[in-house]
């Protein structure tokens, strides 16, 4: 009963009306003489500087899904579900000069979408389309996730009903408000929460680390209770070391999650809001100490296991809500104002990275749709205008997967929300750095590996749910004719297709001299840095001052 959790539900609330008052101050700060353009609502005016930086993008990544879902999947699976420490180290120093030349080509030109510089790179508004749909598609389940963290949270202090209005009213609520002040502040509002919102995450799970394993015992109890506990399993898995037929999938699913997570439009969106390319070097150096973080608030799934922890009851009949491990966790062990403070961390690390989403999402819309085919005249006050009634579009979107689908298809459409982003990754990554791919045969790229990649994920079953097909992302390789129990992660397999084919078709059409378009780049772009001329003015700048396009 939420009366149990009088504490902690007078603590969340407190701390959530808070960020939300200053979600709406957000408008003020730092406020341009224009709001009314996409560079200063969807980017924050490409001002923000490392230590706003650092908190937005380490904000956007580590959400409240991350919070609460990967000590549940080491809480249910063990050793399979540290792939996420790994993959967010490897992936600074593979962004690092690759975020550097996205950001000095999106300042030169004005660029607000990774789909904005397809379309300039590669002269083809078909391919910008794809990589425009193919990162909303990626996205949406995204947003919808982060309600599945403050759920948890709902549900552990008892603040839900049983029916399906009381259950989701509170979610309805806090959305609502996210929705309003986004639609005011833009991309300030959640780059503002975002310090408080960090701070929450770091106190908790540094006390948390601290303090829990004093009092289960010490880490030595902690993991001799995990490995109890997945000795004793019936069904054949990983334990607290991974066994040989997974060694693959945490191999290729880190790698391939590593290679996704700066494709996705909201990671794009909080390296193009900074201020010049020195504030994403000092960044991409900074933010594993985020990486570290996720490692601590990995192990709160071995601390559950020796804590004892038993999962909530599931929407389904017999089914158990996994998401609700860590809440149970801290309602446990700590007192209950510390409860409250920890749940507000959750809650409020599902609004940052929701408001981000939903403004990548809404600029995506407006630049690469509305304006490319359906207005383009579309004057920069138009399509903030768009933008901002998009990005509420998608948020009232989000919510009704929530409500009107089983949390646990979203979930399932997360896990191939990384097979489908990774399908952008030859026009987008490597079209940094080279314009040999013919804009022809990326588009079949793009084809061949999404096709295989839902084919292969359509294939994937779990005897345990009962789920017969998109039930995950690891792919037998018996399906491939191995006589192996090993399987592989299908982002990977499809990604390779897709650079394979449209390598080979380049090479043909090349040889056969179809046309491929203008560049519409310079070497030079890809280095200008702040104080640069700008091919596309922005807000507050003399237009006649630009550089004139190239041809």
């Amino acid at each position: 009963m939420w009366r149990d959790h009088l504490t902690e539900i007078i603590v969340f609330s407190l701390l959530f009306l808070l960020v939300s008052a200053m979600g709406f101050v957000a408008a003020r700060w730092r406020a341009p003489r224009d709001m009314a353009h996409l560079d200063e609502w969807g980017l924050g005016g490409r001002s923000f500087g490392g230590w706003i930086t650092w908190f937005l993008v380490g904000g956007d990544l580590y959400t409240a899904y991350t919070f609460v879902a990967v000590p549940a999947l080491i809480f249910g699976a063990g050793a399979a579900g540290f792939f996420a420490v790994p993959y967010t180290i490897v992936i600074y120093p593979l962004v690092f000069l690759v975020l550097c030349r996205l950001w000095s080509v999106s300042h030169r030109h004005g660029f607000v979408t990774p789909a904005d510089f397809v379309r300039n790179r590669f002269d083809s508004p078909i391919l910008a389309l794809l990589v425009a749909v193919t990162g909303i598609v990626a996205t949406m389940p995204y947003i919808a996730l982060q309600l599945v963290g403050i759920e948890a949270v709902l549900k552990t202090m008892g603040v839900t009903g049983d029916s399906a209005l009381a259950r989701h009213l509170p979610i309805i609520i806090a959305f609502a408000i996210l929705a309003a002040y986004t639609y005011q502040s833009g991309l300030r509002a959640p780059a503002l929460i975002a310090f408080v919102k960090d701070s929450l995450i770091y106190i908790v799970i540094l006390v948390a680390v601290i303090y829990l394993p004093y009092k289960l015992g010490g880490w030595g109890d902690i993991f001799d209770a995990a490995d109890a506990k997945f000795k004793a399993s019936p069904a054949p898995g990983d334990g607290i070391l991974l066994n040989a037929n997974n060694q693959l999938q945490y191999v290729t699913l880190a790698f391939g999650s590593a290679l996704a997570l700066f494709l996705y439009p909201h990671s794009i969106t909080g390296v193009l809001a900074s201020r010049n390319r020195d504030v994403i070097k000092r960044n991409m150096s900074a933010l594993p100490a985020y990486s570290l973080l996720l490692g601590l608030i990995a192990l709160l799934g071995y601390m559950a296991i020796a804590a004892n922890v038993k999962p909530l009851p599931g929407a389904k009949a017999g089914s158990v809500d996994g998401n609700t491990v860590v809440p149970l966790l801290f309602d446990s062990q700590f007192p209950d104002w510390f409860a409250g403070v920890a749940y507000a961390a959750i809650g409020i690390g599902a609004l940052v990275p929701a408001a981000i989403m939903s403004i990548a999402a809404a600029n995506l819309f407006t630049r690469n749709i509305y304006k490319e085919y359906l207005k383009r005249d579309a004057s920069p006050a138009q399509e903030a205008n768009v933008s901002k009634i998009t990005s509420l579009v998608v948020k009232v979107g989000a919510v009704a997967c929530i409500v009107f689908l089983d949390p646990q298809f979203s979930i399932d459409l997360q896990l191939i929300g990384g097979v489908i982003i990774l399908q952008t990754l030859p026009a987008v990554a490597l079209g940094l750095y080279t314009r040999w791919f013919h804009r022809g045969a990326l588009i079949a790229g793009w084809v061949a590996g999404m096709g295989l990649g839902m084919w292969m994920l359509y294939q994937v079953g779990n005897p345990t749910t009962g789920k017969k097909h998109f039930a995950g992302s690891a792919f037998p390789l018996s399906e491939f004719g191995f006589d192996t129990k090993k399987t592989i992660y299908v982002g990977i397999v499809a990604v390779l297709v897709n650079l394979a084919v449209a390598a080979l078709l380049t090479v043909v059409l090349r040889a056969a001299k179809v046309a491929d378009g203008v560049d519409g780049t310079t070497p030079d772009d890809y280095f200008a840095d702040e104080g640069d001329p700008r091919v596309t003015p922005g807000p507050d700048r003399d237009a006649e001052s630009a550089r004139e396009p190239v041809a």
